[in-house]
């Protein structure tokens, strides 16, 4: 079957209304990213709960492939409880560490989100009001998650058009490598090459990761993620 761009691939969502018409308007704004659809495919809209469970999936990718990081999410996830705050500040490393697959400081990580919710210092139910910069401050304030978790989160959780986390290796890769630049451009000099595609830079980004995978032959997948539990997380 050939799909053309407008379609969605095999179990992947349909992305909003407004995507197609935003990467119609980065393609003509930057040809180069006509490329990418081209060769790899439609884009997948990858989407993740806007709660708890979504920030412990951007955790669990921290600093590793999304394949191992879904290897780690499906032990995780699988833990009674672990999806619960009041449950999971609880948990001890031999549980996230030896059952989980998490890192000591990565179950660190998910205790403090964990905690963070239940004393208020996490206002889940308050970021969609937030502009981005404040979402990301607001995230990014608690042990743990820092700016690329709580832009990647915002990104896939929440649909934000114009976050690019410019500190991602992955994207300076494929950037650097769809440009032809003589080298991976730093995180800052990658958010100066972003700004060119405003206000659309979230979509320039997932067209990145796309065309990364692509050409390093990466599988194209998305670990499904349970029901956000009640107590400290959003429905996706």
């Amino acid at each position: 079957m050939t799909l053309s761009p407008e379609s969605p691939p095999p179990n992947f969502p349909e992305p909003p209304a407004w995507v197609r018409p935003a990467i119609v308007a980065l393609v003509a704004a930057d040809p180069d990213l006509a490329a990418i659809e081209d060769a790899a495919g439609p884009l997948p809209w990858r989407s993740r709960p806007a709660g708890l469970a979504g920030l412990l999936r951007t955790i669990c990718g921290q600093q590793i492939s999304n394949q191992a990081a879904g290897a780690i999410w499906r032990r995780l996830s699988a833990i009674p409880g672990a999806l619960e705050p009041a449950t999971l500040v609880a948990m001890d490393d031999a549980t996230l560490c030896g059952i989980g697959g998490l890192s000591r400081p990565k179950a660190a990580h998910a205790r403090a989100l964990a905690a963070a919710c239940l004393d208020g210092a996490l206002r889940l139910e308050a970021l969609e009001a937030m502009g981005d910069e404040a979402a990301v401050a607001h995230l990014s304030a608690i042990r743990g998650l820092g700016r690329w978790t709580a832009e990647v989160h915002l990104l896939f959780a929440h649909d934000r058009p114009d976050i690019f986390p410019s500190g991602d290796i992955a994207l300076a890769a494929s950037v650097a490598h769809l440009k032809r630049l003589p080298s991976r451009p730093t995180p800052k000099q990658l958010a100066e090459i972003a700004l060119a595609w405003q206000p659309w830079r979230g979509i320039a980004a997932r067209l990145f990761w796309h065309h990364w995978r692509h050409v390093t032959g990466r599988p194209l997948i998305e670990d499904p993620l349970p029901a956000a539990p009640a107590g400290g997380s959003l429905a996706g």
